[in-house]
């Protein structure tokens, strides 16, 4: 037997005001997306990397004549708990002989307060291997990663060893020499502090150009790497972009690793400090 006609049409009316609500609940979702988005967009204008900049290096380690290659990508954005992110990729990979080390690393990075909320790492090379999962919230002041391991934030923009990489880029470095300053910006506290400070300005030449840079130390602390502080030193353009030129640092197996650049694509507009 069907329905009473008030049934169906009471029905009728209830899938209406349901369907609608969904239709408006999902408007909803894509304009809070959409500014979202646009905050993002607006952040854009100011920082020296952008989505889609994809820098290559050659690598050249002091151990057994290792070689590889380097890419570091703003990949795309995403949303991570509701909050805009770039999602930034670190892929190095070395071959020393018939081995292989490898090193991928993520962070999500919201780029209009400059901190990270996500960071992912995977290490591997012929003695060990290494993986880190970790939600970063610094609202919260609490970072979690795999097997139930936390911690406390000291920092209310905590970052990752990625993130920080691009950070760096938008700091100001001064016009000569100085002492280091530090940060205490690393969402893990016994990687604290990190420690920064210009030791020069020379021109470098390299596959991908010749390029006016000014050279950074950045010693940092780093037990699982380094069984204590570790020093980075990065060559960067010495305009607005601060493209990395060149990068040393100590690789697990691999010994003293030099990364110099291949390609970049940033516009020709922005190659400030490049030496025609």
């Amino acid at each position: 037997m069907g329905w009473p006609i008030r049934d169906v049409l009471r029905r009728t009316r209830l899938a209406a005001v349901v369907c609608c609500a969904m239709l408006g609940l999902t408007a909803a979702r894509v304009v809070a997306a959409q500014d979202v988005a646009g905050a993002a967009t607006t952040a854009a204008a100011r920082l020296p990397f952008f989505v889609g900049e994809r820098l290559t290096y050659r690598v050249h380690a002091a151990h057994f004549g290792a070689s590889g290659r380097l890419s570091m990508l703003v990949d795309t954005t995403e949303v991570v708990r509701g909050t805009a992110t770039w999602v930034l990729r670190f892929d190095f990979q070395a071959r020393v002989g018939p081995f292989k080390a490898v090193d991928r690393t993520e962070s999500w990075l919201d780029p209009v307060r400059l901190t990270a909320l996500r960071f992912h790492k995977h290490e591997r090379d012929p003695l060990s291997k290494h993986d880190e999962h970790v939600e970063i919230d610094g609202a919260a002041h609490r970072w979690t990663g795999d097997g139930g391991t936390s911690g406390v934030i000291a920092s209310d923009a905590p970052l990752d060893e990625l993130s920080f990489m691009y950070v760096l880029r938008t700091l100001p470095l001064g016009g000569s020499t100085a002492a280091a300053v530090r940060y205490d910006r690393h969402f893990d506290a016994a990687r604290n502090p990190t420690l920064l400070r210009v030791v020069g300005r020379r021109t470098l030449t390299t596959e991908a150009g010749t390029f006016r840079t000014v050279t950074v130390e950045m010693r940092v602390q780093d037990e699982r790497r380094y069984h204590g502080e570790g020093v980075i030193r990065l060559d960067l353009t010495d305009d607005d972009w601060r493209i990395p030129v060149q990068i040393e640092s100590d690789m697990p197996v691999v010994g003293r690793t030099r990364m110099t650049l291949a390609s970049q694509n940033h516009p020709a507009a922005d190659h400030i400090a490049a030496v025609p």
